[in-house]
């Protein structure tokens, strides 16, 4: 299993200092940082595009930008973003597309590849594709907005994707978004998950360092 990481989501900082927000989480020692991407349309909201992240990265952010692509056609975005800065792009099972191919696409663009499944979608989804990431993201809430409630439901769909991982040697990261705080990121751990977007918890956490720190333990 692999150590833990946790990506804290810009879509829970301050979206009039994305900057700041993003150098919290530098000056803490942590390496990764989740945006999320939203078209209005797989997903109904809107957040951030291209641009955001290639400001960051102007602004001298060089944190490791777990970039989740939630939008119907990824396959028309995943050039600019990883011309942007993304350093991976995660993208969804669920619209209708040609998954490998945009997967290779990315990878060919020098960007990590994941791909994502919801919280209703069976993990045998994504089964045919496990060769073809490096992480696979298991949505404890269905996307769209931050701050809703962890969905436990989701705990057997982690221990699926593990063990798969285990059985086929295979190397990916499993990642869980939503609703995450420490006691829900432990749960996530003993079904299997190493990877941990944490958004709300994160950014209106008292103590961030002690989080992170905890965080990294499990």
């Amino acid at each position: 299993m692999h150590s833990p990481v946790i990506a804290p989501s810009l879509l829970a900082g301050d979206h009039a200092r994305l900057a700041e927000s993003a150098a919290v989480v530098s000056a803490l020692g942590i390496s990764w940082l989740h945006v999320d991407i939203m078209d209005g349309h797989f997903v109904p909201n809107l957040t951030f595009g291209p641009e955001t992240l290639a400001a960051l990265r102007r602004a001298g952010c060089g944190l490791f930008f777990d970039t989740h692509l939630m939008v119907s056609e990824p396959g028309n975005f995943v050039e600019a973003f990883a011309k942007a800065g993304a350093s991976r792009l995660t993208i969804h099972v669920e619209p209708p597309y040609d998954h490998a191919a945009v997967l290779r696409r990315i990878r060919d663009l020098g960007c990590k590849a994941g791909i994502a499944l919801n919280p209703g979608t069976p993990p045998g989804a994504v089964e045919h594709l496990l060769a073809e990431v490096d992480l696979v993201l298991v949505m404890t809430v269905q996307p769209g907005f931050g701050g809703q409630a962890f969905r436990r439901d989701t705990l057997p769909k982690i221990a699926v994707v593990d063990g798969w991982r285990r059985q086929r040697g295979l190397d990916y990261r499993i990642e869980v978004d939503g609703g995450i705080d420490l006691a829900t990121a432990a749960e996530c751990r003993a079904a299997g998950a190493d990877t941990f977007v944490i958004g709300t918890a994160f950014f209106k956490h008292p103590d961030k360092a002690a989080l992170a720190a905890a965080v990294g333990s499990l």
